[in-house]
């Protein structure tokens, strides 16, 4: 007889973003005519750059020519975009072989694919409140055991809380873990890790020989020079830490569908000498994965060209601009509100203690602006509410003048 995987009946009652898709769709329903702005889910607006145009052209102009024409190529993608990546490392002070970078097709899939490596006894730790697929891929695998009703927390699964008095970076976790998910520039909470912060991280890891996921997707939002963009720039990362990347926000890929995740060779897991991650890594892509699209690839590596990556500097400027307005109005309203200086995130804390999900139908009900609920990205998330930066601007002055004008403090 057929089974199904009992694991997904362990996650919690629908997706994150498809109920606020739900709830929005009902809202408009009742209120026909009304348009809503969002401010809820992080996807790009802004067109790509002409830089970047070039290149997914000239990908898409070379499969029209027999003497050009590629089908297949390289598991870990294209040595040009590898080496384009392993440079970018460079100028921070860290070098990546191109044998340890594999592009695929955005952080997302690596996010939730690169855990099916570790074996399922694997105890893991994840910043609470954090992305969802970290928590729920992990479900899926059977890691976590069944979801405590009060708690809203997964049984075998390290809670590191993400609250004001730690300034949204968790103390380490209070037992060993196997795999332990950091993200920073943080999403959802907008916070960016120090130096000294991830350096605890870093010892820990090595100390008990655990593995670092660190999810680096927002790092070129980073506005300050001395913060991290990689978890390599910490001494001892490379013995302990995968990292995986992104073109999605940068870049304006969330469609195109590009990233990369970085598996160093002196990696050590538990009882495995260096490279073996590294090597079951890439078993694992050349088992499930063709490789990402040539065309999104050459798009890559127009987008870290020199003109790619100013043009590219200036979709990201864009954005944080975006948050500014935000950031600015929520404070002059007397609102409570952390990141949008660092990343494209701003995590608003919700008035007289509101539940999450009750400032969401408030928000959405009195200025038709969608936002996230925290309570959605872990339970340390309730009483906030994520806003995102990415909108056309005339979207976000008109969500920002709505919130100032029509919310009812």
């Amino acid at each position: 007889m057929t089974t199904l995987n009992p694991h997904y009946d362990k996650l919690a009652a629908g997706y994150l973003f498809p109920e606020i898709a739900r709830r929005a769709r009902e809202f408009q329903s009742k209120n026909p005519g009304v348009e809503l702005l969002p401010l809820g889910i992080g996807n790009t607006t802004e067109p790509l750059t002409p830089a970047v145009i070039r290149g997914l052209h000239a990908g898409v102009e070379k499969l029209a020519r027999p003497e050009t024409y590629s089908g297949y190529g390289d598991y870990e993608g294209d040595i040009r975009l590898r080496e384009s990546i392993s440079a970018l490392y460079r100028e921070r002070g860290v070098d990546i072989g191109t044998d340890e970078i594999f592009v695929s097709d955005g952080a997302k899939p690596d996010s939730g694919n690169i855990q099916s490596i570790f074996g399922v006894n694997n105890v893991v730790a994840v910043q609470d409140p954090a992305y969802p697929v970290y928590v729920d891929t992990n479900v899926i695998a059977g890691r976590t055991g069944p979801m405590n009703p009060g708690t809203r927390k997964y049984r075998r699964m390290i809670y590191m809380p993400c609250v004001e008095s730690n300034g949204f970076f968790p103390d380490l976790p209070d037992r060993k873990a196997g795999l332990i998910y950091l993200c920073s520039p943080n999403n959802p909470t907008g916070t960016v890790a120090t130096h000294d912060q991830l350096s605890r991280f870093v010892r820990f890891a090595n100390e008990n020989r655990s593995v670092l996921i660190f999810d680096a997707a927002y790092s070129a939002f980073i506005r300050d020079p001395a913060l991290p963009r990689s978890i390599y720039e910490i001494q001892g990362a490379k013995s302990c830490a995968i990292e995986i990347h992104s073109f999605s926000k940068t870049a304006g890929f969330t469609g195109v569908r590009l990233g990369w995740c970085i598996v160093p060779k002196s990696l050590i897991a538990g009882d495995s000498g260096p490279g073996r991650a590294n090597t079951l890594w890439f078993r694992r892509q050349s088992t499930f994965f063709n490789g990402a699209s040539n065309i999104a690839q050459e798009g890559g590596i127009a987008a870290l060209s020199p003109q790619g990556r100013e043009e590219c500097r200036g979709l990201v400027d864009y954005y944080m601009e975006n948050a500014r307005i935000i950031r600015e109005t929520l404070s002059k309203m007397g609102l409570t509100v952390y990141g949008g200086m660092h990343a494209p995130y701003l995590w608003l804390k919700t008035p007289r203690k509101m539940k999450s999900w009750d400032f969401f139908d408030k928000l959405l009900g009195e200025t038709h602006v969608i936002g996230t609920p925290g309570l959605g990205f872990g339970p340390s998330g309730e009483g906030f509410i994520r806003l995102s930066a990415f909108g056309h601007r005339e979207d976000i002055r008109k969500a920002a003048l709505c919130i100032e004008k029509n919310l009812k403090l």
